[in-house]
């Protein structure tokens, strides 16, 4: 398995939901020391390190985001049955039957099923009702009572995340399956651009972030942005694919045909100079890349691009399959693709450009 290959394998197999993302923090902490020994972070547990190029240069901040969508423990029934809170967007169509981890606050891991009703049975949850919904789902770990599951460590706010194992699959095995590619592939992202940089240089400073709580309102995105100060600002984050029956149109929303540079979504309008100077980059560097409209959802660039001043910001995304689910898929070369654009757009941030862009 090539380096890469084992980041994103390394990155995906951690746990973290939005509000318990020390998993990843401490992941990416290390990656950030490895590389740039400076990391430092903002009061929502955002994690950050500067890449100094030129400390003169503008700062450009490349955000992906640390927690998944899970769960959170409600209650424990005296049966030994979990109840849950959703944490993010989940179509309640993909959560019966499915296997999960329990992880307690010491960070041991248990194995569990998300509780299903057989068509044989009396009744299954109404999902025309999202909130009720998950009102009446369970999760089972295999225990007995209420004491049982107390007895392991585990207790009302403990998270739960999807269980996925890593697949490299297909004849070209170039399709990755996993769990959490929203956003760990944006993660990944963040650290392999910056060790692109770290090696090749950079006319700029360039502000590394992981951020938390993105799956419930992009929260640490609002807060590491507002310390940060980009004068450009980058989301890199899943994006939709379509390639499959009754995807809809798919033209920009393919596996295997490159990075997905947004120009719209439901929080952002794509900075259009910026998005023009991407491109532009792509192209003269042969880059294949797709240009995206998402008519719902949004990352962090909603608040990136809106924090203090405001800054030119864009959201770049790895087209994915089946995402906010337990389990999603994308393509190798999408990602290659993606840091080497995100690598060459960076190395041409200089002060001058960055001008042009904000007086265009």
């Amino acid at each position: 398995m090539d380096k890469k290959l084992k980041l994103l394998k390394e990155i995906t197999d951690l746990n973290a939901v939005p509000g318990n993302e020390k998993e990843v923090k401490h992941y990416m902490s290390k990656k950030f020391k490895e590389i740039n020994n400076e990391v430092s972070y903002d009061g929502m547990g955002s994690v950050i390190s500067k890449l100094i190029g030129d400390s003169a240069g503008p700062t450009i901040m490349c955000s992906g985001h640390m927690d998944e969508v899970g769960f959170m423990i409600n209650t424990i029934t005296e049966g030994g049955y979990l109840t849950i809170i959703p944490l993010g967007g989940w179509n309640p169509l993909v959560v019966s039957a499915q296997q999960v981890t329990v992880t307690n606050s010491k960070g041991e891991k248990f194995h569990g099923v998300v509780g299903s009703i057989p068509p044989h049975g009396s009744s299954t949850p109404k999902i025309d009702d999202r909130n009720k919904f998950f009102e009446d789902v369970f999760i089972d770990i295999g225990c007995s009572s209420k004491e049982e599951v107390l007895s392991l460590g585990i207790k009302r706010g403990d998270m739960i995340t999807p269980y996925t194992e890593f697949k490299v699959m297909g004849k070209d095995q170039k399709h990755l399956m996993a769990k959490a590619w929203d956003c760990r592939i944006g993660c990944a992202m963040v650290i392999d651009v910056m060790e692109n940089l770290k090696k090749e240089g950079h006319p700029n400073i360039y502000a590394a972030v992981g951020s938390t709580q993105e799956e419930v309102g992009c929260r640490g995105a609002m807060t590491s942005s507002f310390l940060v100060e980009p004068q450009i600002g980058f989301s890199f984050d899943v994006s939709l694919a379509k390639d499959f029956p009754s995807g809809g149109d798919k033209e920009g929303y393919e596996l295997g045909k490159g990075p997905q540079v947004h120009i719209y979504d439901a929080g952002t309008i794509g900075h259009k100079a910026l998005f023009e100077f991407v491109c532009a980059v792509a192209e003269e560097q042969k880059i294949p890349y797709q240009v995206t409209v998402m008519k719902g959802g949004g990352t962090d660039a909603s608040k990136i691009s809106t924090s203090r001043i405001g800054a030119p910001s864009l959201s770049i995304g790895i087209p994915s399959r089946y995402i906010h689910s337990h389990t999603s898929m994308i393509h190798y070369d999408d990602y290659i693709n993606g840091v080497k654009l995100m690598t060459e757009v960076i190395k041409r941030l200089d002060k001058d450009v960055v001008k042009k862009i904000w007086e265009s």
